[in-house]
């Protein structure tokens, strides 16, 4: 056979057993035919096309690229061989140079719809979206059956947030192909970016009954069911796309996300340090991995992981925002509300920033009522006073004739602290006349919630809804009075509050103060955290007082009993405080350093999670030559064994500018005395109201040279204090800090008055 007569181009049969071979998915064998059919006809640019495919298909991209350039070279007007390579570099995360292939591409052929296409997905990856929109939408023109670009156009538009029209796409695509994984995961990611929760699931559920090993859609389904507070199947989700693609940083990052969540605090620090042991760079890991840190008492490691991310990312508002909330905790307010300035100065328009760090004021020796509310109207300003009230609120008044509706509004009906005075309220609120709604963000209901929500008519999962859509929703409802349980504490909701969803606003619990919003009426009190003749000028609200108190406590748990005084068989007096460390500033160390002086035998326990905080009180103690082994600090622990604490308690020291509140109740169920120092501000007059309700009052001091006395001779009398270690449970017990009926009566008269 002669030169002239050699084949240049293989028969189509063996192209068609290639294909088929392709299509079987059976890639090492047809590699293995297209590199002897290329080796007969090195001159076949579709030879190394396909050589190309196979080989991406196989995971060898650098080799696939090599292929698809040698075609290139090999076919310079072939508009398909230069739409193929621009989509493999495209794949390689090339876009620059994929771009160039495609407009190469549509320059010999403009109608090429196939490279218009793929030239619409690198401008996809680039965020180029309206230039992707518009090759999109060109190749539909070309080619109307063009599923793979509906499908594109409709995730294009979805990032537009154009979902009518996102999902509109995706459906066409999947109406012409049914099978097509892509499009039912993206039409979930559409239906989820839309609150369609239930319907994006059964897309994805779809996608995976196609292609089980789906790691992307297993990923997307776990951030749907993390969204719906299904966190152990968002775990399996994320945990099954790790298997399947163990490089998928993302779903790894979702995963230690949902573990924290879930409190698996351990295992979520192991996969957050997995994670940054490839990618030391990513500044969100560091910063989440502080969270876990803290959460596990760990504020040392905690802090350095949210330094690790801002030194990577020094705008990362939430990194500032949460080395703040570790500050605090350490008693570093200074740095901390410097933290939280940062958080806001970045990131203006978020409030829950900005709500951290009014909480965190109340706790600033520096800081009295006023200066606290300056800040207040700040954060109005800022966030709250361009919301437009739903309607008007005189419209909506109570109307005789029908229970009065009453909605609380709280994301700790839980196990949670606040679950000791909210459950003593609802279980005792008259239902023949008041209807109680209950608004729960709790993506994660416990047996505590169970008990809450044995007390409400109405029990209303919230945590799925925006601002606006719950706001629409209490308006629906018939909300009466709106009731705010958190305030500017953790998942506070005060832009809900500003549009004015019910006719009467009111402000509880969270902790006796202001939430500056202009569109909350009244505040809840008692006479002794604001004797009337204080006034409200510190408050944006009207206080309502309570006759006798501002708690009414349950300490949901039984069995746990006072016992003797520890004193007795230790052979010393053990002073204690189990407040939240920040509450323990220098002048309450100054304060407790002469009561340790005059009793030099008298030891003290503390609740502090681990770090070098701690040899801040040991430093200033010492400055009264009290020693360091005279001080014991105990870490977080289980609520039973919190209680336990108090067995080893003789007398409880108060903080100041901020009493203990719920602590000190917990030490009076236990037998054990607190002694109060009065301040000028309402959170520091919590020890004067409580112990009024007491009928102790004895035990708080208006001045610290009172304080120091009160406690030396209360610790001097060891008869007394054993007296008081047996009744002092009893006294709470027949008291109005224990009588619920009491309280829900008053608190319903308040309501009468207002409603």
């Amino acid at each position: 056979m002669s030169n002239s007569d050699r084949e240049e181009s293989p028969a189509p049969p063996a192209i068609d057993a290639i294909l088929a071979l392709v299509s079987a998915e059976q890639y090492a064998e047809a590699a293995k035919l297209i590199h002897a059919l290329t080796e007969r006809f090195p001159s076949y640019a579709f030879g190394w096309t396909m050589l190309g495919a196979v080989c991406e298909r196989m995971g060898q991209g650098a080799s696939a690229l090599a292929h698809m350039q040698k075609a290139a070279s090999l076919s310079p007007d072939n508009p398909d061989v230069h739409s193929n390579l621009g989509n493999q570099l495209q794949r390689l995360g090339r876009p620059e140079e994929a771009e160039a292939c495609l407009l190469r591409a549509l320059q010999i052929k403009p109608d090429h719809a196939e490279a218009h296409n793929i030239l619409g997905i690198v401008y996809l990856s680039t965020g180029r979206h309206s230039q992707a929109e518009t090759r999109f939408l060109r190749a539909l023109q070309i080619s109307p059956d063009y599923v793979e670009a509906y499908n594109n156009l409709g995730v294009t538009l979805k990032d537009l947030n154009r979902l009518d029209e996102a999902e509109a796409c995706c459906r066409r695509a999947l109406r012409d192909r049914p099978d097509f994984v892509e499009a039912h995961g993206n039409l979930g990611m559409i239906l989820m970016r839309a609150g369609r929760l239930n319907e994006a699931e059964s897309s994805f559920r779809r996608a995976l009954q196609l292609k089980p090993d789906h790691a992307g859609v297993h990923a997307a389904l776990g951030k749907l069911l993390r969204e719906l507070g299904r966190l152990d199947e968002a775990v399996a989700s994320y945990r099954r796309a790790q298997e399947i693609d163990p490089d998928r940083t993302e779903a790894r990052y979702d995963l230690c996300n949902a573990l924290l969540e879930l409190g698996r605090l351990d295992d979520a620090v192991a996969n957050y340090r997995r994670i940054l042991a490839s990618r030391p760079d990513y500044a969100e890991a560091h910063n989440n991995l502080g969270i876990a840190l803290k959460k596990l008492g760990r504020l040392d490691e905690a802090e350095a992981s949210c330094r690790q991310a801002i030194s990577i990312k020094p705008d990362y508002a939430d990194a500032h925002s949460n080395l703040g909330g570790i500050l605090k905790d350490a008693g570093r307010l200074d740095e901390a509300m410097a933290c939280d300035r940062r958080a806001i100065e970045l990131d203006p328009g978020n409030a829950a920033i900005h709500s951290n760090f009014l909480y965190t004021l109340s706790f600033h020796p520096d800081f009295d009522e006023r200066a606290i509310l300056a800040e207040m109207e700040l954060f109005a300003a800022a966030h709250l006073r361009a919301i437009p009230p739903l309607k008007p609120a005189a419209a909506r008044r109570h109307k005789s004739g029908r229970r009065m509706r009453i909605g609380y509004v709280s994301p700790d009906f839980r196990n949670h602290c606040q679950s000791f005075f909210t459950l003593p309220l609802l279980s005792h609120h008259d239902r023949t006349k008041y209807e109680i709604h209950c608004y729960a963000h709790l993506p994660r209901p416990d047996l505590i919630s169970a008990r809450l929500a044995e007390h409400a008519d109405v029990w209303h999962a919230t945590h799925l809804k925006s601002d606006e859509q719950l706001a629409a929703q209490i308006s629906g409802d018939g909300i009466d009075i709106l009731v705010d349980l958190a305030m500017h504490m953790a998942n506070g909701r005060p832009l809900l509050f500003a549009r004015k969803p019910a006719p009467v606003q009111l402000a509880w619990l969270a902790y006796p103060g202001t939430t500056g919003n202009p569109a909350m009426d009244y505040r809840i009190t008692d006479p002794w955290l604001d004797p009337p003749e204080f006034g409200d000028d510190r408050y944006t609200e009207a206080s309502l007082r309570l006759p006798d108190s501002f708690w009414c406590y349950d300490p949901l748990i039984s069995g746990l009993q006072p016992n003797p005084l520890p004193a007795a068989s230790a052979g010393h007096l053990t002073f204690g405080c189990l407040n939240n460390f920040c509450k323990i500033t220098d002048a309450t160390l100054d304060r407790w350093g002469p009561v340790m002086t005059r009793l030099p035998s008298s030891r003290l326990i503390l609740l502090s999670a681990s770090g070098r905080h701690r040899q801040r009180v040991l430093d200033r103690l010492a400055q009264f030559d009290i020693a360091a082994e005279r001080i014991e600090f105990v870490g977080f622990q289980p609520r039973w064994q919190y209680l336990q604490t108090y067995r080893r308690i003789d007398i409880c020291l108060d903080t100041l500018p901020y009493n203990g509140h719920t602590t000190s109740l917990d030490a009076y169920w236990m037998g054990v005395p607190v002694v109060s120092r009065v301040g000028a501000s309402v959170v520091g007059r919590a020890g004067w109201s409580q112990l009024n309700n007491l009928g102790l009052a004895e035990l708080a001091a208006f001045d610290d040279a009172s304080f120091i006395d009160i406690a030396v001779g209360l610790a001097s009398d060891w008869s007394r204090l054993q007296h008081l270690r047996m009744t002092l449970r009893s006294r709470l017990e027949a008291s109005p800090l224990m009588d619920g009926k009491r309280f829900a009566a008053a608190f319903e008269s308040l309501y009468r008055q207002i409603g």
